[in-house]
């Protein structure tokens, strides 16, 4: 394909035709110039793509494994992982010839309530950024493309639409830019989406100063831009603003591109650049996908990484008494309570939505255990297709069951009816018949553990105090049934660690009171989202960003700061001695945070510069290393327009948590 020819030889209006998409999923193919079509599939944790009717009405997605969603993979603080799973998915995505996954999505997750969380990665736009690239590079190493999104401000589903994301230009460079800066200079992805919702009053899809400012001008992106499906309002406008293709098809795009050049506010120089973006992702899908046949090939395969991610996913939030993993000589005959047993929360719900080849039973997976007697309650069910839908049943059965068992493990969590894209939750506390389901069974028997299947944060006040244990599962997919068996069990020693921090209560989040609003989303906590928040205001939480415990402990020791002056370009090295002090193998998540001690702005308390998951075997000890440059001490200058690093005294912090700091040290500037 040589481009240059191909754009003399293209017509006018076969250019324009060619700036939107075919139909749903694919770009326009031109014969006469040999221009082969595109086929993008939705898939930030598995393969959607449908098949349409005789009428064009939407059938059932095509069967495909259900990866752990992005906030599970998050929990993993894994890249190597994210890396894993982007091969994986090439290999799932292949089987029907796609070549663009629609994924990730780096959004920030401002408030708990975002319906659509479950979908992103974290709160921290560092920690968003990394695992982001990662999974790019995953993908693209083998062949094929993605589409970083939603570019940007879209933390909300209420009326997302039409509602305008007011953020001020520091919050909008250190936490809602960071994570797509991060992902774009580390892993180049073949194209980004926008965002549908309006940044400071302008649509991300005609936002010059988003698209192309920022974008392509100040961080080098020359890749394709493209629509998030409907997300643009005017099609002339758009092109002008960067973005190249308009996704799905519409009918009266080629007339309003028509239109805007006879009245000259486009022209074909206009039109050519994004002409020539597009003609450049064509050439280069068509470059690599032999690539693609390197990826894995059998389902067993993909099945077996989906599975590692969600055994690093599983987070322990609590044991007391250290109930977990459990002790077959103490707990022989053990109630497992809640439908969520035999019907799993797997995923959230929208465009990600996967029909799942295959979904393990949590009851079943239970039960292959030797030596112990499983017992099984419903305790309450849930009605599909009703938001609602959830009821308590026989009572009687559930206390009998409950009562004679030497312990109980509580499945609960959300659906995809509660979890999704269009709409945002409007609480974060479980389904009140869960709740009592959970108060019920911890009467009864004092040895209940509870195990929470969903996407995003859950308030546990009610309950948490009444019981002795608490696994967070995540939506970890088509595998999660198994890997929540095996950290039960303690085949597998669980090493998740939250991505967001678990609030005391809604009323306690940065955003209570003003979120979701529209048609003006006003962030008025700017920077201070997340830990950033808690931290500033000195507020408890449940649990902190970076929480997540094991079966065995671990030693920080030996802190080594190998200069203790930083110079604009020059680096400092971080080092810090980790130990496993226990009686068993275990993987430890090593954060590393900054704190600008002598600030003479706003800044967060401490904010995570670098982390590293290690594995060691009991009594093993490593030395893990961090390096530092200029640009991690900076923050977003309104005055000059630019990174800087004010004079001053630097704290380095290096923990197991965001509030379980182990040790420290001091840099001057």
């Amino acid at each position: 394909m040589v481009i240059s020819e191909i754009l003399k030889k293209m017509s006018l209006k076969d250019k324009m035709a060619f700036l939107t998409g075919k139909d749903r999923w694919n770009t326009v193919d031109f014969g006469q110039y040999e221009i082969p079509n595109l086929l993008f599939a939705d898939g930030p944790h598995g393969l959607r793509m449908t098949r349409d009717n005789e009428l064009g009405e939407e059938l059932e997605t095509y069967e495909a494994i259900c990866f752990p969603t992005a906030s599970a993979l998050s929990a993993t603080w894994n890249v190597e992982l994210a890396y894993e799973m982007g091969k994986a998915m090439v290999g799932e995505f292949n089987t029907y010839n796609a070549d663009v996954i629609l994924g990730p999505g780096v959004n920030i997750k401002r408030s708990p309530l975002c319906g659509r969380n479950f979908e992103y990665y974290s709160e921290d736009p560092y920690l968003s950024g990394k695992l982001g690239a990662a999974f790019i590079n995953g993908v693209q190493d083998y062949g094929m493309g993605t589409s970083l999104k939603h570019f940007a401000g879209n933390n909300q589903e209420y009326d997302r639409h039409q509602s305008s994301s007011e953020i001020g230009e520091r919050a909008l460079r250190e936490i809602y830019l960071k994570a797509f800066e991060i992902a774009i200079k580390e892993s180049n992805p073949w194209s980004v989406m926008c965002a549908y919702n309006r940044l400071n009053g302008v649509y991300c899809s005609e936002n010059k100063q988003l698209l192309d400012d920022i974008l392509r001008e100040e961080w080098g992106y020359n890749g394709t831009i493209i629509s998030d499906w409907s997300a643009v309002h005017d099609r002339s406008r758009a092109l002008l603003a960067s973005l190249d293709l308009e996704m799905p098809y519409t009918n009266n795009s080629l007339s309003n591109l028509q239109k805007a050049y006879e009245e000259g506010k486009i022209t074909e120089e206009d039109i050519n650049r994004s002409v020539q973006r597009l003609l450049e992702l064509i050439e280069k899908n068509e470059r690599e996908k032999e690539k693609r046949c390197l990826a894995p090939k059998t389902i067993q395969e993909r099945l077996q990484i989906a599975k590692s991610i969600a055994d690093e996913a599983i987070t322990l939030l609590k044991n007391e008494e250290c109930i977990l993993p459990i002790n077959k000589n103490k707990f022989k005959k053990i109630a497992v309570i809640g439908t969520a047993a035999v019907e799993p929360f797997i995923q959230g719900g929208g465009s990600a939505k996967v029909n799942p080849i295959n979904v393990e039973i949590p009851l079943e997976e239970m039960k292959k255990e030797s030596d112990v007697e499983i017992l099984f309650s419903k305790g309450y069910t849930c009605h599909v297709g009703d938001l609602e839908g959830i009821e308590a049943t026989n009572n009687l059965h559930l206390m009998d069951t409950v009562g004679i068992a030497d312990m109980a493990v509580v499945f609960v969590g959300e659906n995809h009816l509660v979890e999704k894209e269009v709409m945002d939750r409007t609480s974060i506390r479980l389904n009140p018949v869960m709740e009592q389901v959970i108060l019920k069974t911890a009467e009864v028997n004092s040895n209940t553990v509870v195990v929470v299947q969903a996407g995003a944060v859950i308030d546990m006040t009610s309950w948490i105090d009444e019981v002795k244990g608490v696994i967070f599962a995540w939506y970890t997919g088509s595998c999660g049934a198994s890997a929540i068996s095996d950290v039960l069990f303690g085949r597998i020693n669980p090493s998740g660690k939250i991505a967001e921090s678990f609030p005391l209560s809604i009323e306690d989040t940065p955003t209570y009171g003003y979120y979701p609003t529209s048609p003006v989303a006003e962030y008025s906590e700017g920077l201070m989202v997340g830990y950033r928040y808690y931290d500033k205001q000195e507020k408890d939480v449940r649990f902190p960003f970076g929480h997540g415990l094991s079966y065995t402990t671990f030693d920080y020791s030996d802190f080594q700061l190998l200069s203790d002056k930083l110079e604009e370009n020059g680096t400092i090295y971080v080092k810090c001695k980790i130990k496993n002090t226990g009686s068993r193998a275990g993987k430890e998540i090593v954060q590393l945070y900054l704190r600008d001690v002598t600030a003479t702005v706003v800044r967060p308390v401490k904010e995570l510069k670098g982390f590293k998951k290690l594995s060691l075997n009991a009594g093993e000890s490593t030395t893990v290393e961090f390096t530092l440059n200029w640009s991690d001490f900076s923050f977003y200058s309104t005055v000059f327009k630019d990174w800087i690093v004010e004079k001053g005294v630097f704290e380095i912090l290096v923990g197991s948590s965001s509030r379980d700091i182990r040790q420290s040290g001091k840099v001057v500037f």
